[in-house]
């Protein structure tokens, strides 16, 4: 479509669906102007909390009416609102902040709209994650997203054994009274040196940015009684050293997983990375492999 399709159709009323609408995750100049049209021309807008929503809705001038849809409440709701959409209803879809089923409420009524044919249209917005990352410092050309991390210290070790090795930017979600915890954890797991960025309160009034290896960062935190706000951790990849080790002691199937686990490729993919970095053609490294078989 062209911009000026694109234009044209902006001036035209909304269209029936569920729009997936990005909202601020702190500033309120962070939304958008479609968003806000979105907003006005919905027929509803579930939302995770109505009350926090209104305040941004009472902020715009928007008089939209608005439901609740939250994890205690989709397996019921999600129905509801899709028979809705069945009938030709504009239903806008938020959280409480940033992007709906990213770490929130959002992925059963996403789901299950799609399976009733009911169009699924997302309005892009702020992802503190994504945020966090580009500001961080740290490698962007490859990361894995991984949510909230367990609340639980055996699981969540168990995630971070996972990720010693990983050649990707890792991040992820935690709470404020978990934080020091989960660094100590860091530290114990993947080292002290492990590069890391802990980004707390993005866009908001108390922005921070803590760079520095993983033991700086908790040895900076440890005289702060109380850490408030919305906490997002990055850890960085692991050293060439380290991966450098890694490959040594591994076989070369051992190692064709591992890629295929880290980066998600499929065989062939994978195969063609791992000769990259054996510095060997593709089909060396395919005879190599039935070699060791």
């Amino acid at each position: 479509m062209s911009a000026e399709q694109e234009i044209a159709r902006s001036d035209h009323s909304l269209a029936p669906g569920l729009y997936l609408v990005g909202t601020p995750i702190g500033n309120l100049e962070d939304i958008t102007q479609r968003a806000l049209r979105v907003l006005k021309e919905a027929d509803l807008i579930a939302c995770e909390d109505t009350r926090h929503t209104q305040q941004l809705l009472t902020h715009f001038g928007i008089s939209t009416r608005t439901t609740s849809y939250h994890e205690h409440n989709e397996i019921t709701r999600a129905p509801e609102l899709v028979i809705q959409l069945e009938k030709g209803a504009r239903i806008a879809l938020v959280t409480d902040a940033g992007m709906p089923g990213v770490s929130d409420p959002g992925f059963r009524l996403i789901s299950l709209a799609i399976r009733h044919h009911i169009p699924v249209i997302p309005i892009p917005g702020p992802a503190a994650f994504l945020a966090a990352l580009v500001a961080s410092g740290l490698p962007t050309d490859s990361f894995s997203f991984e949510g909230f991390l367990p609340a639980k210290r055996g699981q969540r070790r168990a995630i971070l054994e996972k990720i010693r090795n990983s050649p990707q930017s890792q991040i992820f979600y935690e709470a404020p009274h978990r934080v020091k915890e989960t660094l100590q954890d860091v530290v114990e797991v993947l080292g002290p040196d492990r590069d890391l960025v802990l980004a707390r309160e993005i866009t908001k009034l108390h922005e921070e940015f803590l760079r520095g290896s993983a033991l700086e960062v908790l040895e900076g935190l440890k005289d702060r009684p109380e850490i408030k706000g919305e906490i997002t951790l990055l850890i960085g990849k692991a050293d060439e050293k380290q991966l450098a080790e890694k490959v040594e002691t591994q076989t070369l199937r051992q190692r064709l997983d591992q890629i295929m686990i880290d980066e998600k490729l499929d065989e062939k993919a994978a195969l063609k990375k791992l000769a990259k970095q054996m510095g060997i053609s593709k089909s060396e490294a395919y005879r190599e492999l039935q070699r060791s078989k």
